[in-house]
């Protein structure tokens, strides 16, 4: 069995050291993948863990970074043009498995050109994918090839993939401003993006499920005794929760047969607004409408002097200290009592 072996392939020199576990092409280390399995396994794995976005812009990115490398090299040997290079590159790549590739149309002054890629790695790990689309790792690789070569940035377009039944991927190169650079800073916003888009619907979600709990909490009407009902007010009203207040409370006293509503005071938030005292007034008022009288008790000093301040009359209403106070006084004035 021979360990070490020599094989000149179109110029290429192709070299084995079964005892070092070296394989070298053209002088320089290089390993040896199975398409359809190894690689077609690894870009699998890459994609399960990025995700499809993510992997494609690795793939590109890579495959752009690459070919700029190889384009650099290319570009500093001063004796051989650019159409040199080219074809340098493309037939050393097919003599190490990367499939057939000609370069069409290439023009230095515009910087453009067009590639016609057949049976390349990628197409062949598409297909043993199952994909319906072809990659982008090669047609951004030779972007950076020849961002390289022409000493200017060189994006691509794919016209058509061999993937899609066609007999070759064409893709046309020109010069643009489109970078793998800003091309990852984009995903990353669009990532953060669609993240804090995510947040805000959670936290909207959330919102919107705190707010039924809070009106089915806030403010309850609790049947006391026949004919009675306490509404305690509690914490702070906005504009929303006076509104959801009074159309509860009105809806709810028929139910209940009230005589009497007590609104229990003692529960408000210590910064007591005017509108608070005009919610007040407008509960009261209301309630009267559909034969209901309204008692105010627990009102704190601080919510006496708002009173007083304003030009809100509840004078109206009879008022006491404590809740009991207030239940005593309801029964007594329907000619009960509580023994």
């Amino acid at each position: 069995m021979t360990t070490n072996s020599n094989i000149n392939i179109g110029g290429l020199e192709f070299k084995w050291d079964l005892e070092k576990g070296q394989f070298l092409f053209e002088g320089q280390d290089a390993v040896l993948f199975w398409i359809s399995s190894a690689m077609k396994t690894f870009f699998d794995t890459i994609e399960e863990i990025s995700g499809e976005e993510a992997s494609n812009l690795v793939f590109e990115a890579t495959g752009f970074r690459q070919g700029l490398v190889v384009g650099e090299y290319f570009e500093k040997m001063k004796d051989v043009s650019v159409s040199e290079a080219a074809e340098l590159i493309t037939n050393t790549y097919a003599s190490a498995g990367w499939g057939r590739t000609v370069i069409e149309n290439l023009n230095f002054e515009t910087k453009t050109l067009t590639a016609h890629l057949k049976d390349s790695w990628e197409h062949k790990i598409n297909v043993a994918q199952g994909k319906q689309k072809g990659g982008n790792f090669l047609p951004a690789h030779y972007a950076g090839i020849f961002t390289g070569l022409f000493g200017t940035n060189i994006w691509y377009k794919v016209v058509q993939y061999q993937l899609e039944g066609h007999e070759h991927s064409v893709i046309e190169y020109f010069p643009s401003d489109v970078t793998v650079s800003n091309n990852i800073h984009q995903l990353a916003r669009k990532k953060e993006s669609d993240h804090i888009h995510h947040l805000e619907a959670l936290v909207e979600d959330k919102t919107r499920i705190l707010t039924e709990l809070v009106k089915k909490l806030s403010s309850p009407i609790i049947p006391v005794l026949e004919g009675v009902v306490v509404v305690p007010l509690i914490g702070k009203y906005d504009e929303e929760r006076s509104e959801e207040l009074v159309v509860k409370t009105l809806k709810n006293l028929p139910t209940y047969k009230a005589n009497y509503l007590i609104l229990d005071l003692t529960g408000l938030d210590k910064d007591i607004s005017s509108h608070t005292a005009s919610l007040i007034e407008k509960t009261g008022s209301a309630a009267s409408l559909i034969g209901t009288k309204t008692i105010l008790v627990g009102i704190s000093a601080e919510l006496s002097i708002l009173i007083s301040q304003s030009a809100i009359n509840l004078s109206k209403y009879d008022c006491f200290q404590s809740l009991q106070h207030g239940i005593h006084y309801a029964l007594g004035q329907m000619g009960r009592t509580i023994i």
